[in-house]
Parts: C-alpha cells; structure tokens; sequence
C-alpha cells in the first residue's frame, strides 16, 4: 500500500485534509502530522525510515523540508488565485479602507500571482520575502514600522503579527488546491512504489550475478532467469519463462519462503550429475512478500574457490593465524614481552622485534597485528635471507611486464603492495643487502614505491615490523647496516627473552608440546618429573623451536609409555640423527664472540654439527647458516 504523509503546522488545513482524505478514500494511505514550522525538515527526515512515499506540504514548510535535502519527493500545496482573493476580499472588510495597503510575509513559492490578484483586488501588496523560519520575528518588526493597514501570511507570521499589536490575516488554502495535492502525491507513491518493485528484483539479480539466479512470483512462475542458471537446468533462457519453478527443479522449501519470509542458505541437492549449492531469499517489497530468488552454482565450483582462498590467505602468509593470547608461557620474562607488545600494537609506529632464533617473533609479529587497528587487513611475512638480493627486490616492490627475462606478463605487485592497509613483517632484516636497505628506508619514508622496471610511484599504506636475532647495533658498527635505517626501524623496540631466561615456561612448553604432539600422533607417552627437571637443565640454543623439535621426536620414536630423566639425557647426547656429519677443525676464534656467533657455535655443538638441525633449531634456511658459517671460518664436511 502506498504511503504519503501530509505535515502542516496550520490547524485549518490539518482539519480539512482530513476530511479530504475520507471524501477520496485515502485515509488508509495518507498520514497527517501536525507540527511548528521549524520542526518539519527533522519531522520529514525521520519519515525516510518509515517507508513514506511522498511528502504533501504547502507554502514555506513545504520549501523548508525541500531545502533539507530529504529523499522523499515532496508535492506541493499549491496557493491559487482563489486562495489570494479571498485574502484581499477580507482584508478590505478588516480595515474598512477601499485599497488598503498590506505587506504579505511569505516564502517565494508562496506569492506566485499575487501582483495580478492585488491589482484586480484593489489592494496594495508589498511582498516581504523569506528564505528561513528565523527571519519572521525581526521581519514583521520591521514591517510594523512601515504603517501597513494589515499583514498576510502563514500560520506563524499571523501569530507573530497578532502578538505585536498588528492586524493579520492568514494565509488559507481552498480544498480544491488541497484535493489536487494529495490526488497527485497518489500518482508519485505508486510510481515509486513500482520503481521500488523493480529495484529489489534488480538488486537480487545484481548481488547474485556471479551465480544461477532465478526469480519467481507469488505463484512460483519463473519471471527472470540468467544464462548461467539456463546452463545448470539443461535449458534455454526462452523455454524457462514463465514456467512453474517444479518442472523444472523440486524444492518444496519454496512455499514456506513465500509465506512466512523463511531464508534457505546452503542447500545441497543433486541435479542429474552434478551437486549444486542452493540458496533462495524473499522479495520483500513494503513489508509484503512478492516473489522469491534462487541463486545457485555447482559444488565443484565452490571447493574450488575455496582452494583458492586458502592457498592466498595461508600460502602468501595474507592472515594473521595467531594472537598474543596463543604465546604460551607463564614466566614474567614472557608476560612482560606479551604486555610490551600489547601497548605498542595500537600505534603505527615502526617496530623492531629482537630475539634469537626460535624465541616466537613472527609469533608476536602476527599478535601485534591482530590486535592492531589494521587487524582486518593483511599479515604479510617474508625471510629477508630466504632469498638473494635481487629476487628480493622484486618480491618486496614488485615489477612490470619486461623488467626483466622471465617477467610475468603484465607484472606482478610486490609485498609491500599486498600488505596495503595491513602489516608487513620482515625476519631476519639483518640479512638484506645494502642496496635493499636503501631502497626500504625510501619505501619507509615516503610511504610509496616504485615497481622494479617501472616509472611511477605507487602509494602504500603499510605498517612494518621488522625482526633480526643479531645485533643490528654491531652491524651499523662494522658498515653492513645503514645507521640511517636502523634508526627508522627503531622507532618501538621489543626484545623477545631466550627460553633458558624464561623461569618456569620449559616445563610448561613442553608439557604444552607433548600433548600437541601426542594428538597429532595419537600417541599415549607421559614425561616423569625428572624428565622435565632434565628438559629444564639443558640451555636450548634453538629456543622454543627447538623445544618443540625436540619433543615431537620424542614422541614419534619412543617406545615406552612413560619417559624419564636418563632417557631425556640419553636423547639429549647421542641423537641418532646427528651421527653422519664431522666438522673439520676450526681456526681458534677470538674469545670474545657476539651473542650470535657464540649460538651458532654451541647450536652446532649440540646437534653434532648437522647443518640441517642446526638450521632447523636456530630457525634459519641453510643457506644463511652456511653464510653464518663462512663468517666465522668454519668449514663442515661429511664423512664418505
């Protein structure tokens, strides 16, 4: 049913409008409000949330609520001639004067004609025009100094006029001016509500494009009905019109849709050969159900977006899979560092995350972004040692088509990029080379860059968090890291504690661990109190990875029920796989080694001098392990 509401701040025309409406019979379809003129525009606004068609008013309340900008379309009631002479005509019995002079204090959709009507009235009209409510106290002020014999106009100008001492008349409208409004604001709402009916099929159609999309009517005939939709049922678009929606595809849920609204998400029904995921939706239009839609595409379809999806988001490292309520460990070296991080993930600031290798800073990388206002954009992680210099330039900026042989048709955009709006997290930055760095502390402090082969910049909104186990300081020290940078990094600082400083949390990481493990391998094996004292002893140079490393071998070769401290020390000394590998004598080295090289020389030591389990507990690739190496001049060899 099509909605008008009518507002008038006049009692007559309030009164008569009513009367009007039952002589037409719209009273069913018209709602009449009563308020002060300033009141109207905030009135007719909160009517655009109550399905309201059209707007009837008249005069400078009707020009008010134009002026707001509200989103109904408003109709007019009009100020005749008719209504115009009947003023002058009174005006004249008021005053007793043949051709009295007035002063008509209106809005300017409210004297249209008033000089011809005057003219033939015999009454001299002066117009005081209006633009805002505000402006008729001082206005009739000023008109009271001008001698008028009377004053016209609407319902608060009278009423102000009255209180001044001054002799008014008010503006009324006939009911024929009155009739005509509301029979043409008839014709507007049921325009509207047609267009209302044909945009909700056409939002239904457009929401649902990339699926099969069906509509129906009350009586389920098919009305519109897309190629792809045409497709899956095996038919023409042509032969599908007008069809009823069971010859062609059986759901009886359908009638409970049309009668009560009832939503149908994720329906799975075979269709000949195929499976195909169903979903149907009401098309409600003025709180009434008119039809219903149907979108639908084949299961195969959907496993294989979803394939999609996944590789993006866990593959290119686009989500952040952990909080800071997942970083396990009860120590207050760890809760400080779990509260550190807490206070700085609010800022923007740049971060720089120190730790050795294994101590979680990705871990904490992804809290602080969760919990970041730019949780709901992307993580993005790379090895900055991963990969050499130049294919991590452009994997960091990106390239265009032809920068290089091999380039991707097109291009392709670099992380920083696809962290737009998110997080960008960097390991082991200490790695990246010198002309990377210069190219990073452009990207940081210009807040843009270039793709490799391109010539434009591309502006980027992207949060860094960088991460190094070695001493940066040191770096800037020796030349192989720009102090300038360094500093720009250094904007907030975490330093993650190493898990033999961490009171308490190697028993309860590898109590943690354990039952990790023993899920993932279905396995019943408990440790005895001597075995987590034992566990407790031993320093850990690979950290909490290596912890877990260890644990999970545990769990995968023993063969009893229960572990002790003699077969964690047994495991600890001789493990099996560290057996193949000897290191050739090493030059002697200065006694005062950096943190850093002092842990890979002890990693080295305690995994037997297996480059793979070296790198595998000190969490970096081989290839950085081996440079680490060739630093400190140490050559490893197998045995034949």
């Amino acid at each position: 049913m099509s909605r008008i509401a009518l507002i008038t701040s006049d009692q007559d025309l309030f009164e008569q409008s009513g009367i009007l409406c039952r002589d037409l019979g719209l009273q069913d379809e018209v709602d009449l409000y009563f308020t002060r003129l300033d009141q109207a525009p905030e009135l007719a606004r909160s009517l655009q949330h109550e399905d309201v068609n059209v707007i009837v008013a008249r005069g400078g309340l009707a020009m008010l609520i134009q002026e707001a900008r509200i989103k109904i379309p408003v109709v007019e009631v009009v100020i005749t001639g008719q209504d115009l002479a009947r003023i002058c005509i009174k005006a004249k019995a008021l005053t007793g004067l043949e051709r009295p002079r007035a002063a008509f204090v209106a809005f300017d959709n409210m004297v249209t004609d008033v000089g011809v009507i005057a003219e033939l009235a015999k009454v001299n009209i002066t117009i005081h025009r209006l633009q805002k409510d505000e402006e008729i106290p001082p206005m009739i002020d000023e008109v009271a100094k001008l001698n008028y014999d009377v004053v016209f106009g609407g319902t608060r100008t009278v009423k102000v006029a009255s209180e001044r001492g001054m002799k008014s008349i008010l503006l009324e409208s006939g009911s024929l001016s009155i009739r005509s409004a509301l029979l043409e604001a008839r014709k507007v709402a049921q325009g509207r509500q047609i267009e209302k009916e044909n945009a909700g099929k056409f939002k239904a159609l457009v929401d649902y494009s990339f699926e099969g999309i069906i509509s129906i009517d009350k009586e389920k005939r098919i009305l519109t009905i897309n190629p792809v939709a045409a497709q899956l049922l095996n038919r023409s678009p042509r032969e599908c019109l007008g069809q009823a929606l069971h010859v062609l595809i059986d759901l009886p849920e359908i009638d409970e849709c049309l009668q009560t609204g009832q939503e149908i998400r994720g329906k799975v029904m075979q269709r000949e050969n195929a499976w195909i995921c169903l979903n149907v939706g009401p098309i409600v239009v003025e709180r009434e159900t008119i039809g219903a839609f149907l979108t639908f595409q084949e299961a195969s379809r959907i496993q294989e977006a979803e394939a999609t999806i996944r590789t993006e988001l866990l593959v290119r490292k686009f989500a952040a899979k952990y909080a800071l309520s997942d970083i396990v460990g009860q120590s207050p070296q760890i809760a400080e560092a779990r509260r550190i991080a807490g206070a700085i993930a609010s800022t923007d600031a740049t971060i720089l995350v120190q730790g050795e290798s294994g101590t979680g800073k990705e871990l904490f990388a992804q809290g602080i972004h969760a919990l970041s206002p730019r949780k709901n954009g992307p993580f993005v992680a790379i090895n900055c040692a991963a990969l050499p210099p130049n294919l991590l330039e452009s994997e960091l900026f990106g390239y265009v088509e032809g920068a290089f042989t091999g380039a991707i048709k097109k291009g392709k955009p670099g992380l920083f990029e696809m962290a737009h709006h998110g997080t960008l997290f960097l390991d082991e930055i200490s790695e990246m080379d010198r002309y990377g760095q210069s190219r990073l502390l452009r990207a940081l402090q210009e807040r843009q860059i270039m793709r490799l082969g391109g010539d434009k910049y591309i502006p980027v909104n992207v949060r860094v968090i960088a991460a190094s186990n070695r001493n940066l300081m040191s770096l800037v020290e020796s030349g192989t890291f720009r102090q300038d940078l360094y500093y720009r990094l250094k904007v907030l600082v975490l330093n993650l504690p190493p898990l033999r400083q961490r009171t308490g949390d190697i028993e309860h990481l590898a109590e943690e661990f354990l039952q990790r493990h023993k899920r993932t391998y279905d396995k019943r094996i408990e440790l005895t109190a001597d075995a987590y004292a034992e566990l407790a002893r031993h320093p850990w140079p690979g950290n909490v990875r290596e912890l877990s490393h260890f644990i999970e071998r545990l769990v995968v070769t023993a063969s009893e029920t229960s572990i002790n401290g003699e077969a964690i020390r047994r495991s600890i000394e001789d493990r099996e796989y560290d057996q193949s590998p000897r290191a050739m004598p090493a030059p002697a080295l200065s006694p005062a080694l950096p943190d850093e090289d002092a842990r890979v020389l002890s990693a080295l030591r305690t995994h037997g001098y297996n480059i793979k389990d070296t790198a595998a507990a000190l969490g970096v690739s081989r290839p950085t392990l081996y440079r680490k190496l060739k630093r400190l001049n140490i050559r490893i060899a197998k045995t034949a």
